[in-house]
């Protein structure tokens, strides 16, 4: 019996994790990109990975929120695979504190009140509103620069660079296919086409995130930046927002005294470098959070087209005899595992069914 050969046209998150759970399981796959697999430049690798379906809740809804809390319970167990073949991957989850500064404490307060109406009764207890003494010894850093906070229990994060990595060498370890630098030109039922050559496959699915708008015209590319700084003078236990009733600034620490910021979210398809406004922006807000922040390194300062549907919701979809995944917007970190593992599985039990339809007719 021959393996079910998928062919996967994008190396981003999506398409990089499917390949990699559908090689566990045994298929023979084919990963199609235009970019390297090294290339930062990329959604997947402008990203803070942070995993917080509560905090998200007050832009997002049920919907996301529920893949939010499965994609929290995959996590685990796919991080403990990767460790198993040797790949540290970082991941924590310390969960997330909100706080503002005085004149932005209405803020705050909305937000919380935002959460506290759209939670499940069954959530509401991983909210913990601080006073400035429970804040302080739950992040000694932020110490008397806050008069309080939000703390947002079970939520976490990782290393997306670490994770990316990992999945590269993974699936050439299980046998995967790379096509790297290939522009696909067209992704077909049991077909991609690429720039050069046409290849056949079993299934063909689309993980190409904006790339993919010639075939699903109501995707949309949203526009994030993020800067990554080094500062020895910080430490903090978990990612940090801060709010403002302009922008919401996350702070997310990674290993080695690194830091992920980011706030910006623009509906404009420039792929171009950051803007002077944000950069300033980001900077100055990250030093309002602590002035040992103006020491920081800047390591670098990226920006990345974000795929989103009108309804903002990350989606699976089969169009025209193409698996399609993609929309994952701001989501992608938070909602991926548990898209991946619903379309893994959607092509798994396809696969035996019509192996059991051919066996009765025979």
């Amino acid at each position: 019996m021959s393996k079910l050969h998928v062919g996967i046209a994008g190396a981003g998150l999506a398409g990089r994790t499917l390949a990699w759970r559908l090689l566990r399981a045994g298929c023979r796959v084919s990963l199609f990109d235009t970019r390297h697999r090294g290339d930062i430049n990329t959604a997947s690798m402008t990203a803070a990975a942070m995993l917080s379906p509560l905090a998200e809740l007050a832009v997002a809804d049920d919907e996301v929120f529920a893949m939010g809390n499965r994609s929290l319970e995959l996590w685990p167990e796919w991080i403990a695979d990767m460790a198993a073949q040797g790949h540290e991957v970082y991941f924590r989850r310390e969960g997330t504190l909100v706080v503002a500064h005085t004149q932005d404490q209405s803020s705050l307060e909305h937000f919380t009140r935002l959460l506290q109406h759209k939670l499940p009764e069954a959530s509401r207890s991983q909210l913990h509103s601080l006073d400035a003494t429970a804040l302080g010894q739950m992040e000694p850093a932020l110490a008397g620069r806050f008069g309080g906070g939000l703390f947002l229990d079970g939520e976490g994060q990782l290393a997306n660079d670490q994770w990316m990595a990992a999945l590269a060498i993974e699936i050439d370890r299980l046998g995967g296919e790379w096509h790297e630098g290939q522009g696909v030109e067209r992704v077909k039922a049991r077909r991609i086409v690429c720039a050069d050559a046409s290849h056949d496959v079993d299934v063909a699915v689309d993980a190409r995130g904006v790339g993919s708008k010639t075939q699903w015209p109501q995707l949309r590319g949203v526009r994030g930046e993020v800067l990554t700084v080094e500062c020895s003078g910080v430490t903090l236990q978990r990612p940090v927002r801060l709010m403002h009733p302009r922008y919401q600034l996350y702070v997310a620490p990674r290993p080695n005294q690194q830091f992920v910021v980011g706030a910006t979210e623009l509906e404009s398809e420039d792929d171009g470098p950051v803007t002077l406004r944000s950069a300033l922006e980001l900077g100055s807000a990250l030093y309002s959070l602590h002035p040992a922040f103006g020491e920081a390194r800047v390591l670098r300062l990226a920006a990345a087209l974000r795929p989103a549907l009108d309804d903002h919701r990350p989606a699976i979809a089969l169009r025209c005899g193409v698996w399609h995944i993609n929309g994952l917007y701001r989501h992608g970190y938070l909602c991926a595992p548990a898209l991946v593992d619903d379309l893994a599985n959607k092509l798994l039990n396809e696969t035996v069914l019509n192996e059991n339809v051919a066996h009765d007719d025979a």
